[in-house]
């Protein structure tokens, strides 16, 4: 069970990933809820097996299940909706805005982009070349 989990949050972060460099921001939100949901799995994995309930007297302290990747977990859950929600309003202003969720270019980093290729033409450098 372990390696399916392993391999569930695995899956999980590289889609989530990959749709987080995406320039729409429904692949941006669908990336952020991917990758919550593969932090929920981790901290699932990471609790080990089912023990018996922390309540004291009830059973041997190591016989007892671990309640703290439970409280992560439930942490997780709520600041990935939060997050998740966060981004839907903003996805939907940017709709309202512009009729459409595709992030544009930053004219600024536009104009200081070209300004630094200019600069490493004119110094003799190819331009994308590293500086030293």
């Amino acid at each position: 069970m372990n390696t399916a989990l392993v391999l569930a949050v695995g899956g999980l972060t590289a889609v989530g990933v990959y749709l987080l460099t995406g320039r729409s921001l429904s692949r941006i939100v669908l990336g952020y809820a991917l990758l919550g949901h593969a932090t929920v799995l981790a901290l699932l994995a990471a609790g080990g097996s089912a023990g018996e309930t922390p309540i004291v007297g009830q059973a041997a302290p190591e016989a007892m299940a671990n309640p703290l990747p439970q409280a992560l977990t439930l942490t997780a859950i709520v600041i990935s909706f939060g997050l998740t929600l966060f981004l839907l309003a903003l996805a939907r202003r940017q709709r309202t805005l512009s009729g459409d969720d595709l992030v544009e270019d930053d004219i600024e980093d536009r104009r200081i982009a070209s300004a630094e290729s200019e600069r490493d033409t004119v110094a003799g450098e190819p331009s994308g070349a590293p500086a030293p």
